[in-house]
């Protein structure tokens, strides 16, 4: 267990339990997870989820502005559903993504897990990107991927991390629970 590790576990947990109560401040505690992450995930030989730190450094400013103002005037955007149309685009974008860069990491790299690590961060992309746009479902992705990660945390030895990725699921039930309540977001 590093510094870093630790770092990124405490804004981990922090943001997205900011996230969880509609607070744009957890974007910039991202950024800060997300810096912290990086070095673990390139040190555990995860390379794909190194460069999906850096892609969430971007996510994070993205996601900040547009919490704050990509609503209606270029206000405070509001929590919503995410159109039922854009599922199969997504999974699509999803699936193109993840599967050349699964083969690139295990024909070119020393990657642990390759497709592994490839799938979870093409659909970590994807559910960061709708939690900056607030959809919804974004934390039904989360409660997904979040166990995965933990599993592939415990193969490379990083425990800490993986008791993380437990906690984020938690904190992704609570998110979908506390969004799904708000008046923001129709049943």
């Amino acid at each position: 267990m590093s510094l870093y590790e630790i770092i990124g576990f405490v804004t981990s947990v922090l943001c997205v339990w900011l996230f969880a109560r509609e607070n744009a401040g957890g974007f910039p505690v991202a950024a800060v997870a997300s810096a912290f992450y990086c070095v673990v995930n390139y040190q555990a030989k995860l390379y794909s989820d190194a460069g999906l730190q850096i892609i969430y450094l971007f996510l994070s400013l993205y996601g900040w502005y547009q919490w704050r103002h990509g609503g209606q005037d270029q206000g405070v955007l509001r929590a919503g559903r995410l159109p039922r149309s854009s599922v199969p685009f997504l999974v699509l974008i999803g699936i193109s993504f993840a599967a050349p860069l699964g083969y690139l990491l295990r024909t070119h790299t020393d990657a642990s897990l390759p497709y592994l690590d490839a799938a979870t961060t093409a659909t970590s992309l994807i559910a960061q990107w709708m939690l900056a746009r607030k959809y919804l479902e974004n934390w039904l992705v989360w409660i997904a991927v979040d166990p995965i990660y933990a599993g592939m945390y415990v193969y490379r030895d990083l425990y800490l991390t993986a008791v993380l990725y437990l906690l984020l699921t938690l904190l992704a039930v609570q998110g979908y629970r506390q969004w799904r309540r708000a008046a923001t977001v129709p049943a």
